[in-house]
């Protein structure tokens, strides 16, 4: 099964992800990922690439779109793939159909609200890497971590103002592909509100696994 998952920053897909990768037995596939891949390997695309990162400028779709072909095309993808993180926009989706039959795109459905209450809660210790949330999972002593005793921070992504811009780029970029992928019959909407272990298996469920 080729899968795409869908949903808000902050609504799970990264947790969801790793899980049906092991459940279905396909690999990830990451843009993030392949781009760094190219660029440390010096294949052509790439050195396409790492000329618009490195004039601070976004890397083409057309030249993503290259990679993942390649990517998909190895091995490890021969019985399918879950993209997480891609496609982020209609034409990136228009393109990715020229070069892949997408089976299913499932949507992790979950209020702004919930997302902004997940995502400005979050706590980090940037000495030991632990990780709290002030309402879910509250360290021993508030702003403090319990593993090292340094001093807990709000990552730049979880400020309420980031979170809020992140959540709009998402609503006007990227949810239109949720009705691009129901006119193809593809679209599956689950509820992203629940415990990880509820959402797995309303995933599971979904996808017939």
């Amino acid at each position: 099964m080729n899968l795409i998952l869908l949903g808000a920053p902050g609504a799970g897909k990264g947790t969801l992800a790793s899980y049906l990768v092991e459940k279905m037995g396909v690999p990830s596939v990451s843009t993030g990922n392949i781009l760094r891949e190219a660029i440390k390997n010096n294949t052509p695309l790439g050195q396409s690439a790492k000329q618009f990162m490195d004039a601070g400028q976004l890397v083409p779709d057309g030249v993503v779109i290259g990679m993942l072909k390649e990517r998909i095309a190895e091995p490890d993808c021969k019985n399918g793939f879950i993209l997480d993180g891609f496609p982020r926009t209609i034409p990136q989706a228009e393109a990715l159909d020229t070069i892949a039959t997408i089976d299913c795109a499932l949507s992790l459905e979950v209020p702004d609200e919930v997302i902004e209450g997940r995502m400005t809660g979050r706590r980090v210790c940037l000495k030991c890497g632990a990780s709290y949330h002030i309402k879910a999972n509250p360290p021993r002593q508030a702003d403090t971590c319990d593993v090292c005793g340094d001093k807990l921070h709000i990552r730049k992504d979880d400020k309420p103002d980031v979170v809020q811009h992140r959540l709009a780029t998402y609503h006007e970029q990227t949810e239109p592909l949720k009705d691009y992928y129901g006119k193809q019959g593809k679209l599956k909407s689950i509820d992203g509100t629940q415990g990880i272990r509820q959402t797995e298996q309303i995933a599971v469920q979904a996808l017939g696994l």
